[in-house]
């Protein structure tokens, strides 16, 4: 039977800054275990994404350090390319929308919509900044939210109620270039009137059916996806902008169209069609065969792009003809992080990029953790302590305790070379059907798009060969009836096997050394169904530790440097005043004067300094979140406000004895709190 084909899109990342885990936990991850389970099962797979080069974002990006848009996505296109590598995403091709040969593309979408009139050209009242003489994008005006009255939302969302909004919802807004007050003026746009595509999209998306026929299974379709998009639709589509008075981006290809680009949101879809013709033309492929052939489209997203995937861009494909509609977006929801939303502005995440340069050798760790804790479905948290205990409970003392045992016990008694079976026995026929049976499991949970519940279907598999083991005991079999643990290691290490296929689409490196310990050659995804994956008399290779156990020290450093490099603002603005305290809280605050005498480098830790502080009462050591800021030879004798009743806390393996406390500018700039004049240290602020 022909296997379908498949094309397989993950959102694709703004070229403005990097990865965090929140990114990678909903889109990326998913996407990439879902393409390695495809490509085991025979499929023929173009698994696209790229950087998303333009918009307001990227040229607020540049505005704020100071350089050009087209340094921004350079730099910011190879942070993100090189962590995919990194992390062992592997997509078909890694694009730019800023390509020559996207622009074309998105060029000769526009204009074979307009010429058939598919778009309406409109006069609209938009903001304006007077002082920069330009119109202002969403994103370049900021004011109150009218939801939850948060000093800095922009004109497209607000980030601490996480509501969608337009820029007149805004109470008192301002402009992020001049910081004065816009005006509005007329202007003219292309637009979308997605309000005459409701007819076809609400049976499509609810039922899966288009033109009265059965396009996809609709109970494939994660509930928030459809439930969003029947909001949207139940609400009411209105017309949508399809162009911007910008000057960064895909210009618009027609006559009066002067200093107007495409909206992000027609151009960014269209990048999946451009790179998938960039990897076509590199590959001697036919890139319509993934896009107006017969072929699978799958959007991997989260859930702040769904209606974009699931609603304007499937109204941009039909309008045009010939292409596709998604067969599925597997949307997720949002990954917290310790009690909190990410958030890039206020420094509150966990950067992929950081992490692996920390850590580079515990890549499948950090996969295992974002996929057990997946938001497919709801919003879930991650936590350095989950990290620690999945780790350490599961990775370490239940995959990696039963492979090393099998491993080692089949050296220590038949110098690594599988043994010959024996009759087998009830409990044995029992692990080895339930072995058999996985794959069909796990392959039923990941046509369905449920990734997390797959891997904890494989994972099952090693739970059950410990149990084995354990139930066994063939260490104390072993002089009692060799004949009886033959049969038992045969079966564990068949076990094993299985494991170095069933792991391979979640952790990929870790089923390759499972491979390598069992000298098999391949992986096959069939062969699980089969009596024998490896063959007795084979000669294994000696074992390795797969995991080693994450230690408190770890989990305490992650934690202190999260919130030693926590920003305290949000979008750029003074910070509001807290609660008020009673005068008595403020007086239990030892804060004293010190003087920095020896400073240092925590090692392995960009953003940390150790230092040792004369506080008149004693010299005691701080760790300090300063060094991105301060080196430590331009400190020493620099007097600074120290916080010195504050708990004790151990960093990096050191015990932090106080906090040295530091001004913080609206760029996130640390500067100290120091006394105008030299002045003996201990002497109390107050």
């Amino acid at each position: 039977m022909t296997k379908a084909r498949y094309t397989v899109t993950a959102a694709l990342p703004y070229s403005n800054g990097p990865l965090h885990l929140g990114h990678v936990a909903g889109v990326y991850l998913p996407a990439d275990i879902f393409v390695r389970f495809l490509r085991l099962k025979g499929h023929d797979v173009a698994f696209i994404c790229g950087s998303d080069e333009h918009g307001a974002a990227i040229t607020l990006r540049a505005k704020k350090e100071g350089i050009t848009p087209q340094e921004i996505v350079d730099k910011y296109h190879r942070v993100l390319a090189n962590s995919f590598k990194n992390f062992n995403i592997k997509f078909d091709i890694f694009h730019r929308t800023s390509s020559e040969l996207h622009k074309k593309t998105a060029q000769e979408f526009f204009t074979k919509l307009n010429a058939e009139g598919k778009f309406t050209q409109l006069k609209s009242e938009q903001f304006y900044d007077e002082e920069y003489d330009q119109f202002l994008a969403d994103r370049y005006i900021t004011g109150e939210c009218p939801n939850c009255h948060y000093a800095s939302a922009y004109g497209d969302q607000c980030e601490k109620c996480g509501s969608s909004l337009s820029p007149s919802d805004l109470i008192n807004p301002v402009s992020t270039l001049s910081g004065k007050p816009p005006k509005m003026r007329d202007t003219s746009h292309w637009y979308l009137p997605m309000e005459k595509h409701e007819d076809w999209l609400r049976p499509w998306i609810k039922e899966g059916v288009l033109d009265g026929e059965q396009q996809h299974d609709p109970k494939k379709w994660r509930n928030q996806v459809v439930g969003q998009c029947m909001s949207w639709i139940d609400g009411g589509l209105k017309p949508r902008a399809m162009t911007r008075d910008l000057d960064w981006g895909v210009t618009v290809p027609i006559d009066g169209a002067d200093g107007k680009v495409l909206y992000v949101w027609l151009d960014a879809p269209i990048g999946y069609i451009s790179a998938t013709k960039q990897w076509a033309l590199d590959n001697n492929k036919n890139w319509e065969d993934y896009w107006k052939g017969d072929s699978k489209l799958v959007h991997f997203i989260g859930k702040d792009n769904i209606v974009f995937h699931a609603i304007i861009f499937p109204i941009i494909l039909k309008e045009h003809g010939g292409f596709i509609l998604p067969d599925n977006v597997p949307a997720s929801e949002f990954l917290n992080l310790e009690g909190d939303k990410f958030s890039t502005s206020r420094n509150w995440a966990v950067w992929l990029h950081e992490y692996l340069e920390r850590y580079p050798t515990k890549i499948d760790e950090l996969k295992y953790t974002l996929t057990a804790i997946a938001p497919e479905s709801k919003d879930s948290e991650f936590t350095w302590i989950e990290y620690q205990n999945r780790v350490n409970n599961e990775l370490a003392d239940v995959l990696g305790n039963f492979v090393n045992r099998a491993l080692v016990l089949t050296h220590k008694y038949y110098e690594g070379i599988i043994p010959e079976h024996g009759a087998f026995t009830t409990e044995d026929l029992l692990v080895l059907d339930t072995m058999k049976a996985c794959p069909a499991k796990i392959e039923r949970l990941l046509y369905d798009y449920k990734i997390r519940e797959a891997q904890s279907e494989a994972m099952n598999l090693a739970r059950l060969g410990n149990k084995y083991l354990a139930d066994m005991e063939p260490w104390k079999l072993q002089k009692t009836d060799p004949d009886r643990v033959k049969t038992i290691m045969y079966v564990a290490l068949q076990i094993t096997g299985g494991l170095s296929v069933l792991l391979e689409p979640f952790l990929p490196d870790t089923a390759q050394k499972l491979r390598r310990f069992l000298a098999m050659n391949g992986c096959d995804w069939e062969s699980l169904t089969i009596d024998a994956l490896i063959k007795p008399g084979t000669q294994i290779n000696s074992p390795t530790i797969l995991f080693e156990k994450i230690d408190d020290d770890m989990v305490q450093y992650e934690q202190a440097l999260l919130f030693a490099t926590k920003e305290s603002t949000e979008a750029q603005t003074v910070v509001p005043q807290k609660d008020l305290v009673e005068f008595d809280d403020f007086t239990k605050m030892d804060i004293r004067i010190g003087t920095i005498l020896h400073a240092e480098k925590v090692k392995k830790a960009d953003k940390l300094l150790q230092l040792t502080v004369d506080t008149g009462v004693d010299q005691r050591t701080i760790i300090s979140g300063i060094a991105e800021h301060y080196g430590p030879e331009e400190i020493i004798g620099k007097q600074v406000t120290v916080l010195l009743n504050l708990a004790p806390r151990k960093i990096r393996g050191v015990e932090s004895q106080g906090m040295i406390l530091m001004a913080e500018n609206s760029e996130g700039k640390l500067c100290f709190v120091s006394p105008e004049s030299a002045i003996e240290p201990g002497s109390t602020v107050r």
